[in-house]
């Protein structure tokens, strides 16, 4: 059935008509919402949401925009409303100064402060820009450190930026979705590159990934994989740049430096007491490795965390270190969801 068929067909009740009408939106919308909230968790319930509040209001859609519009319309303001509800998300480096590693690590915070790392499978993105208004690539939209940017922004200098920049929305189609003129999207919209701009590295990972070329990409990671896997910090730290951060959510505690990085793995995870296993992965169109840590009680491997890798020429920049469930069970091996289509 084509899409106006499908639409008549849901506004005349038909659930599944509805069903199969949204379901191409789905992913897209799911990516769009982890942009302005910094969460998949998240994402998934202001997805739900909208595709609620869509099906029941969907007899007063009068074509007068796309079903894509339409649908990022409740979607935006949607995230805008939870935003209200939640603190802001951030990385442990927008937290806090970075700790001692002589000292022990801080407690896990109870309440939802972290950015959380995107799923490359649920991804499938298009190369290039998603049309001739927007200013960002599509995978270097859902990066860590464009993520962490956007939280730097008020909600709707946020929505503003994303609907322009990533999703290629004319200013009016903006204004329309946010119910105010396009002078002030545009005003809106100029305060955020300043801001976003601020706290953004002069290279993107999309630009550095494919600057290595994906042989050189794949070397970096198994050098990393086989070093932790041997607790060989000489090797590690040969593998950073002397700036290197490393954060460990749900921790705020993190350490800046290539001796510092040295002495905590030295001393805590890489001490030579624990018997680890890594497996390469994407998260956030970056790349990442998934780590097991053997359980002498089990008998077996149990899932530890996910290391998301930032690069800085062929070194690593940043690793941060997510160790909640969710993070472990939600990426697949490499090969799936954020796929480069140059290098």
């Amino acid at each position: 059935m084509t899409e106006s068929k499908l639409l008549e067909a849901a506004v005349a009740g038909d659930d599944r008509a509805y069903a199969e009408l949204v379901e191409p939106q789905r992913g897209a919308l799911h990516a769009h919402c982890y942009r302005m909230l910094g969460s998949v968790h998240d994402a998934e319930d202001a997805v739900q949401e909208t595709l609620l509040r869509a099906w029941r209001s969907l007899s007063s859609f009068q074509s007068r925009s796309s079903l894509r519009s339409w649908l990022y319309t409740i979607a935006t303001n949607v995230c805008l409303r939870a935003i209200e509800r939640r603190p802001g998300r951030v990385l442990p480096i927008d937290y806090g100064p970075p700790a001692d590693p002589h000292r022990p690590l801080g407690e896990p915070l109870v309440e939802s402060t972290w950015i959380e790392p995107y799923p490359d499978e649920r991804l499938d993105l298009d190369d290039g820009l998603a049309g001739p208004e927007a200013r960002y690539e599509q995978r270097e939209s859902v990066e860590l450190a464009f993520i962490a940017a956007l939280q730097h922004l008020p909600a709707r200098q946020r929505a503003v930026l994303i609907l322009r920049d990533v999703l290629g929305f004319s200013g009016a189609e903006v204004a329309a979705a946010l119910q105010t003129t396009p002078a002030s999207v545009y005003s809106a919209l100029q305060r955020a590159h300043e801001t976003v701009d601020h706290h953004l590295p002069e290279l993107s990972q999309q630009a550095t990934l494919n600057s290595l070329g994906n042989a050189r990409l794949r070397e970096i990671v198994d050098r990393y994989v086989q070093a932790w896997e041997r607790h060989d910090v000489g090797a590690i730290v040969a593998m950073l740049t002397e700036s290197v951060t490393i954060a460990m959510p749900p921790t705020a505690t993190w350490y800046r430096g290539r001796e510092t990085v040295a002495a905590f793995l030295g001393a805590r995870p890489l001490d030579g007491s624990l018997r680890w296993r890594l497996t390469p992965t994407r998260a956030s169109c970056q790349l990442a490795a998934r780590a097991d840590l053997w359980d002498p009680a089990t008998g077996s491997f149990r899932p530890h965390h996910i290391a998301v890798l930032t690069l800085r020429g062929g070194l690593i920049d940043e690793i941060n270190t997510f160790h909640e469930p969710w993070a472990l069970t939600s990426h697949a091996p490499e090969g799936d969801g954020c796929r480069r289509g140059r290098s």
